[in-house]
């Protein structure tokens, strides 16, 4: 068996995971030069970068990568851009065609969080400049191939507890009917910032803290109509889908333009580790990766672009702000979340392994009867973002079939626990796993364990 099991753990990931992007800020004098860059991303499976500018050097040195570039236009730029339509074809032929396409430019973000600055004037002009960008991409015979949008804060919302009740702020409301109308008119995404960090700052109950993490919790049930929910992550982004639903446009796409933890912070900031900010993003991915979807949205994965590529050193504001980064300056990893290449495609050992001891415990790990989907999900979130292997149940996997929450949870509940100590609370997953003297190995899937 273990010769087997040796196998499935070269199966590589599916290649592609166009879900997954991250965020590259450039608040800092201490990041490597964007060619470095360009080759770091290009040994993990992140697909997608975004910019907050438009800097041509990372631009340059990400062509020919494949990976997609969200570029951005600063609020700065906002009144010129709705003022005139010739600033906008500048701002294209400036930014966008010296590159493109060897230079895989796929969105353009006309200003960052614009409503929540409460600035009427530059809200009035939000519109304008986003209609005129995309006027100067269709003048570029780039329609359909740029999309242009806007990013939001999660402060538009004025409720979003529970998820179903999900409105926006009703003085923000005439704006975003009119970007709403634009998005769904141009098929472009509506763009939001979900931090279930902040959420957790404001409510640091332990219960709370796991279910922010994706780790078995109790989960929370949605009064409006019943749904658990298993974390705050979907939690969050289908209270953005109930808002859009409420205004009339439940079909515009939404993409998580940011979202992330902080692995340090001032002495008063709660949550912020390493050990916390390795959870929340690498059963992020897990979650973003097992396709399950969010319980509004089922089986597809919202774009999510993690922040952030590296710590801003030059950032102001609480030392949070400054402790976001998944690597170093030095190009190493602040914490592994299973993104590297090299970790998610194990090589067969050129040594001979030595032999591991038989287990003191005998028996494989799997869901007991009647637990719901749900809180399956979140154990296999959980067990999948603890270092282990889930390759197999990935598509093309050997574990893949039956592609059900079931199946693949009691995989990786039961590789989790043959990784562990094989204590009993090690196939607890909040009381929704047991042990059996069953082996649950089928055709050509096999489950490590037993008494072999």
């Amino acid at each position: 068996m273990a010769a087997v099991f040796l196998l499935l753990l070269c199966i590589h990931f599916s290649s592609a995971e166009p879900y997954i992007g991250v965020n590259y800020g450039q608040v800092a004098d201490n990041l490597p030069p964007p060619s470095a860059t360009a080759k770091l991303l290009q040994s993990t499976s992140i697909e997608k970068v975004r910019l907050y500018g438009a800097d041509p050097a990372i631009i340059k040195a990400l062509a020919n990568t494949g990976i997609g570039i969200v570029v951005g236009a600063a609020n700065g730029d906002i009144p010129a851009l709705a003022s005139d339509p010739n600033s906008a074809a500048q701002w294209i032929n400036s930014n966008v065609l010296p590159f493109y396409p060897a230079s895989n430019i796929i969105l353009i973000t006309v200003g960052n969080e614009v409503l929540t600055t409460n600035d009427p004037n530059l809200i009035n002009q939000l519109l304008p400049a986003m209609q005129n960008m995309q006027n100067a991409v269709n003048g570029a015979k780039l329609g359909g191939k740029i999309k242009v949008s806007t990013v939001h804060s999660m402060a538009v919302l004025g409720q979003s507890d529970p998820p179903s009740s999900g409105s926006f702020v009703p003085s923000y409301q005439p704006a975003l009917k009119g970007l709403l109308q634009f998005h769904k008119d141009n098929g472009s995404p509506f763009a939001i910032n979900p931090y279930p960090f902040f959420a957790y700052e404001s409510d640091s109950r332990p219960e709370t803290l796991a279910f922010c993490l994706f780790q078995p919790n109790a989960g929370r049930v949605d009064s409006g109509n019943g749904i658990k929910y298993m974390n705050m992550f979907d939690a969050q982004v289908d209270a953005v889908h109930s808002a859009l639903s409420s205004m009339g446009f439940k079909d515009v796409e939404i993409m998580v333009a940011e979202t992330g933890w902080p692995y340090s912070g001032d002495s008063n900031e709660v949550g912020t580790s390493v050990e916390n900010a390795k959870a929340y993003n690498g059963n992020l991915i897990a979650h973003l990766r097992s396709m399950v979807g969010t319980p509004l949205m089922p089986g597809k994965s919202v774009d999510t672009y993690l922040f952030a590529l590296y710590d801003e050193d030059l950032k102001p504001g609480p030392a949070s702000e400054r402790a976001f980064g998944l690597f170093k300056p030095d190009l190493s990893m602040t914490y592994d979340i299973g993104i590297s290449k090299s970790s998610q495609t194990p090589s067969t050992p050129k040594t001979p392994v030595t032999p591991q001891p038989k287990p003191t415990s005998s028996g494989w790990c799997v869901p007991k009867a009647g637990v719901s989907d749900a809180q399956l999900q979140s154990s296999l979130d959980y067990a999948c973002g603890q270092g282990i292997d889930c390759s197999p149940i990935q598509p093309g996997g050997a574990c893949f079939e039956p592609n059900t929450i079931t199946s693949h949870a009691a995989y990786a509940m039961n590789l989790y626990y043959q990784s562990s100590a094989k204590n009993p609370w090690n196939c607890d997953f909040s009381q929704t796993a047991t042990l059996t003297s069953q082996n649950p190995s089928y055709n050509n899937c096999m489950y490590p364990g037993g008494s072999t």
